[in-house]
Formats: C-alpha cells, sequence, structure tokens
C-alpha cells in the first residue's frame, strides 16, 4: 500500500534527522562535505577529543551517511551521499540569513 510506503520513508527521514540533530555530528559532516578527513585531521579543525570524533563517526557511519576509504594504515570519512549534504548546507544556509 502507498501509505504504508510514505509512512516508512517518514520514518526513515525522521531517523536522519535525529542523527544530524547534533551540533558536533553536523559540525563534522559539514567539515566531510567539504573534503575527507581523518580522524586526526577532525580532532585539529574541532577541538574535539579523538573518543567523541570517533563516537560520532560510527554513529553517522552506522547510520548510512559517511564511508570510509583507507590507505595503508589511515583511514578517510567522507560523505556517503552529496543529498545529505546538500540538505546540512542548506539548512545552515537557511538559517543563516534569518
Amino acid at each position: 500500500m502507498q501509505t504504508e510506503k510514505h509512512s516508512q520513508h517518514l520514518i526513515d527521514a525522521a531517523a536522519l534527522f535525529k542523527l544530524l540533530g547534533n551540533e558536533s555530528r553536523l559540525q563534522i559532516m559539514l567539515l566531510l562535505a567539504e573534503r575527507e578527513h581523518t580522524v586526526s585531521e577532525l580532532v585539529a579543525v574541532t577541538g574535539m577529543s579523538q573518543p567523541l570524533i570517533s563516537q560520532h563517526l560510527r554513529g553517522l557511519r552506522e547510520g548510512g551517511l559517511v564511508k570510509t576509504t583507507r590507505s595503508g594504515k589511515s583511514i578517510s570519512y567522507k560523505v556517503a551521499d552529496s543529498h545529505v549534504a546538500h540538505v546540512i548546507t542548506d539548512a545552515v544556509e537557511h538559517v543563516s540569513e534569518h
């Protein structure tokens, strides 16, 4: 039934917004929307602790919002879907205008 499909999309969208409903995760996602970063780069830019960055990245990865690439021992994180990056940047631009 179409209503059930629509309802599931709303549930999924609510889960997405819940995952993004944290200032630190939004900051991380904005940085990853610009380019790939390692955990140590994110620590240096944000001033957050390494365990906190790793915790946020784990949640974002489990939620399908970021993905990783490995180069030797280094793991880089990037936004998994450009649509999500656009939603975040549009939201930040929207509140900046008001």
